[in-house]
């Protein structure tokens, strides 16, 4: 086996937890069964945000639970989908009376666990609604389930986040992730695969020569390969479909964010947005508001996305708009 930083694998998420809540107290309080995360300090008279999905993905949902993002999170167990159970009581313990929006990726398991919550929230009398995140341009095909969710659930989160501390009601704020979700694309590479807690193989092995190119968030492989390159001639292949999918015309503004996969240093990944910033300006378009660091991760993947999020004022507004949490303040 891999040396890890782990007890047992069967306990590594619950430990990880236990000590996150136990390091920002002042943010989040973690409830053992069935398991889920809250607000320290509740917030008053708002649409509750509850958004979860699989662990691995660190800081990804856990993180952002805090003033100004989500009011919940709801973790399963390493690329499992949280139960239905868990989903309704991390939203019955941040529901304050205007109902709950349901951020969720688009993957089988989440999305019809959230379905499910949804419908024994309604048995309650508590309004709730789906804003479904599909953002990931390599699995945009006719086949399976549609695209899958990754890093523009990120952007999801903070902007409907603000909108809610403002006061907007629930369809205000499920048209508003509607919105953004139909706004954003996103292309995943990797060098290396990540290896689940306890195993000594990776998901997949890859040639010292080639890429997986359009690789999803749990691990999975990609639908081609292609060969290593610099960062100069990979990022291209990232950037360029990405802003013909969304249709970005010249002068139009976009968030950008450069997401580390989970073993990619801080150092690769401002290479990389050099690149991409570099590529929106020969394109006409403007990286209004840029985020770079790992926000959503599959575990120790080498690799990096790339997302663009079409914005207008309002939409920067809300960016823009305070946020107070473990993994994303400002």
């Amino acid at each position: 086996m891999r040396r890890q930083f782990i007890n047992d694998p069967g306990e590594v998420v619950s430990e990880a937890l236990e000590g996150f809540a136990a390091a920002w107290p002042r943010h989040v309080r973690w409830n053992s069964e069935p398991g889920y995360l809250v607000r320290a300090s509740p917030a008053r008279d708002k649409v509750a945000l509850v958004s979860g999905g699989g662990s691995g993905h660190e800081p990804l949902h856990a993180g952002f639970v805090g003033a100004g993002m989500l009011d919940a999170a709801v973790p399963g167990a390493v690329f499992a989908s949280p139960t239905a159970v868990q989903i309704r009581e991390a939203s019955l313990a941040a529901h304050t009376g205007r109902g709950v929006l349901h951020v969720v990726k688009n993957y089988t398991g989440d999305v019809l666990n959230f379905r499910i919550a949804g419908e024994l929230l309604a048995d309650e009398g508590v309004a709730s609604d789906i804003v479904l995140v599909d953002d990931d341009l390599a699995t945009d095909t006719a086949e399976g389930p549609g695209r899958r969710g990754t890093a523009a659930v990120v952007a999801v989160e903070k902007v409907c986040g603000a909108a809610a501390e403002e006061g907007a009601d629930l369809a205000a704020l499920a048209a508003l992730g509607r919105r953004v979700v139909a706004g954003s694309r996103t292309l995943s590479v990797a060098l290396a695969a990540g290896a689940h807690p306890g195993q000594s193989r990776p998901s997949f092995d890859l040639p010292d020569g080639e890429v997986e190119f359009g690789v999803g968030i749990h691990g999975e492989r990609a639908r081609e390969r292609r060969a290593f390159a610099p960062t100069r001639e990979l990022v291209p292949q990232l950037v360029s479909p990405l802003v013909e999918a969304l249709e970005l015309g010249r002068g139009e503004r976009v968030i950008t964010i450069v997401n580390g996969l989970g073993a990619t240093t801080d150092l690769e990944l401002y290479g990389v947005f050099r690149e991409v910033r570099r590529l929106l300006a020969e394109a006409g378009v403007e990286p209004a508001r840029a985020l770079v660091g790992s926000y959503v991760t599959s575990l120790d993947m080498a690799g990096c996305s790339v997302t663009l999020v079409r914005a207008d004022e309002e939409v920067l507004r809300l960016w823009d708009a305070p946020a107070a949490t473990p993994a994303l303040t400002w």
